[in-house]
């Protein structure tokens, strides 16, 4: 948009620019500018305007991303101007993710190279690699505690053991995502030690106060994210005599986005890492940004406005890299994170579907499909191109986080029912064979949330001490009920590693001083490659599960209705074990997929009669995609087997 202010800013920038900016033949660099400016210069003026070094501000952004620019390696400049053409690339049916820590999968980033093989062969083709930058051994907080954010951590190798990994993985067609935490860093970063030294620049890169006035004031709305091992959201520090907000750990300082430096800076480390060869980067915490005292200081509007900033200035100098929102919040407040009031993304391409995966956790407990359906109908609605991942387990714990109104609908009293969650998977409820592990308990409350792997969780372990055929059987199915789902909902399923072969809890993090107060470590372990061997033994556990997920991903990839074009319609069905909805193939709108999970441990009936409308069972059978079977109509019903994913097509 042409707007007489912003560019005749944009002019006088130019013209103040470094002299070897000018130099460079940066065509497709000024077209962007150009196209984005107004955007940028908008933003930046909500967020900056009043500050007497606006545009002396502006003019270092402006050189920040063309320096970035400049840099960007031919080959991944080539992959801007493909991306721009088929802009949509990333909403296709043939992405799958899979999530893991570099040193528990494979000793080094290295190593990491030789495992490919095996997430190629599951189907894997987007990996997504747990934070690898320069920590603290002590306090790392799994890798989100960031001393450096240029520097790989020499225990994972270099940076350019990124870029080599980066190169490898686009001659496999495989993706790579990578994170950023923009929120805070470690207190070991230069910017703290500088700070701590009375460095009045680094300072601001904070929230600091000399006494406790200002931190109470914030106190009295911000909730406690670690209540049990972090209380509060302020750290004295001594050497420096100040109070420093540390929301998520006492050695993780949270930055001040008010400094249009500290933007600035991220913009930089964002565009650093995309030069590296990242396709995604998953901008960690982004719901925290902006602190503003009487609010709970999450989810501001200021968030969102920085979040544009960073997707239009990236889109000058990378283009073709997308952004992951990870936000756990209410499902109201989700999808805002593609961009509010907007038509198409504006602020990240893809966000996890937290409200989902909490969903189906609760459909494995009760063995119904109340809620999740109840839940489904509720789910934020997804703009113009912008896509959700589908997860049923990830690095960090689950949390109960669906709406009390929905909970209400599906007959239950909220705050019962989530206590019986936790019961349930913590193994404390009558029946229950999960063996998870509450995490983040708050002692006032009683409120928590729940660890453990996905095959513990389900029962698996149990199963297996026990020698319960049945019981094991049952928890092998649930896990593939559960990924079936995942994988046909519509948006890109993200695995996380170590399912696909069943692993269970392990309990060694608790002789470590560092993770033992910490419950997720339990489904945070090494890979086990023995155990990955036996997938390839029919009869084993793990080729059970390994051998039907990389079936189901395989015929995922060969399915259009599976890309995600809004071509998804929820069914009403009136049996409540079974959550039924219907994929539509964009290309063609006779192709439908009819997706049915039974979460019940016994066989269910599904009335057919109402489906005909939608063009489905015009013969009296559809044919099962996963196992070329037909399955056939009998008393205008089909029998879906106990925790059973069906996709159903003519």
């Amino acid at each position: 948009m042409y707007e007489q202010a912003s560019h005749a800013l944009l002019n006088e920038i130019l013209t103040e620019l470094k002299p070897e900016i000018g130099k460079m033949r940066l065509r497709h660099f000024y077209t962007r500018l150009g196209a984005n400016f107004y955007a940028i210069h908008s933003l930046f003026h909500l967020l900056y305007g009043n500050r007497p070094d606006f545009k002396a501000q502006m003019v270092s952004l402006v050189e920040t991303l063309a320096f970035r620019y400049i840099e960007r390696l031919p080959h991944l400049r080539r992959s801007d101007l493909e991306r721009e053409i088929n802009y949509n690339w990333f909403l296709s049916q043939k992405w799958v993710g899979m999530a893991l820590y570099c040193d528990r999968f494979a000793a080094d980033l290295k190593g990491l190279r030789t495992r490919l093989p095996y997430l190629q062969e599951l189907g894997v083709n987007m990996l997504h690699i747990m934070p690898i930058l320069d920590c603290p051994a002590d306090n790392s907080d799994g890798g989100y505690a960031v001393r450096d954010f240029l520097k790989v951590d020499a225990r994972f190798g270099t940076n350019e053991d990124v870029e080599a990994l980066a190169s490898t993985l686009k001659k496999r067609e495989m993706l790579l995502v990578l994170d950023v935490v923009v929120n805070h860093t470690s207190n070991e970063h230069e910017w703290a030690v500088k700070a701590r030294q009375g460095d009045k620049k680094y300072q601001d890169y904070f929230h600091m106060f000399d006494d406790r006035e200002t931190p109470d004031l914030y106190e009295e709305t911000m909730p406690e994210i670690f209540p049990a091992t972090s209380p509060g959201n302020f750290t004295w520090d001594e050497a420096m005599g100040k109070w420093v907000m540390t929301v998520f750990n006492s050695y993780q300082w949270d930055l001040n986005y008010r400094n249009p430096a500290v933007l600035i800076e991220m913009i930089d480390i964002i565009l650093f890492w995309a030069n590296k060869g990242a396709d995604i980067l998953r901008l960690d915490a982004v719901a925290f940004l902006w602190k503003k005292i009487g609010s709970t200081c999450q989810n501001e509007r200021e968030a969102h406005l920085l979040l544009q900033l960073m997707k239009d200035c990236c889109q000058v100098t990378a283009p073709g890299v997308l952004f992951i929102a990870e936000a756990i919040v209410a499902p109201s407040e989700i999808a805002k994170y593609f961009g509010e009031d907007a038509i198409n993304a504006k602020e990240c391409e893809i966000a996890y579907n937290a409200t989902l995966m909490a969903l189906l956790w609760d459909a494995v407990a009760t063995k119904n499909a109340r809620l999740l359906n109840q839940g489904i109908k509720n789910l934020p609605e997804k703009i113009e191109r912008a896509t959700w991942l589908n997860y049923v387990r990830c690095h960090d714990d689950i949390g109960l986080g669906f709406d009390d109104s929905d909970v209400q609908r599906a007959g239950y009293e909220p705050a019962k029912h989530r206590h019986f969650l936790l019961e349930y998977f913590t193994g404390k409820f009558p029946g229950s064979l999960a063996r998870g592990l509450p995490f983040g308990e708050n002692t006032r409350t009683g409120d928590a949330r729940i660890s453990g792997s996905l095959a513990s969780l389900v029962g698996l372990e149990a199963a297996l001490e026990s020698g319960d055929e049945a019981a094991i059987g049952a928890a092998i199915n649930t896990i593939l009920l559960l990924h079936g789902m995942i994988l046909s909902f519509g948006g890109i399923p993200l695995l996380y590693y170590g399912d696909a072969i069943g692993m269970l809890n392990n309990l060694e993090y608790l002789a470590d001083p560092n993770h033992r107060l910490d419950t997720r470590w339990a489904h945070r372990s090494r890979f086990d490659w023995s155990k990955a061997d036996k997938r390839h033994k029919k009869g084993t556990v793990e080729f059970r599960i390994f051998s039907e997920l990389k079936k189901m991903i395989a015929l995922r990839k060969e399915t259009p209705a599976f890309a995600d074009f809004d071509n998804r319609q929820l069914l009403a069905v009136e049996n409540q074990n079974l959550l039924a909805f219907i994929r539509t193939d964009p290309q063609n709108s006779r192709n439908k997929v009819l997706v049915v999970g039974n979460f019940s441990v016994e066989a269910q009936m599904l009335q057919i009669s109402s489906l005909r409308s939608f063009g489905l069972f015009q013969q009296d059978s559809m044919r099962n995609i996963c196992t070329g079977a037909p399955v056939t109509v009998e008393k205008d019903a089909i029998i879906v087997p106990a925790l059973c994913c069906y996709w159903l097509t003519d």
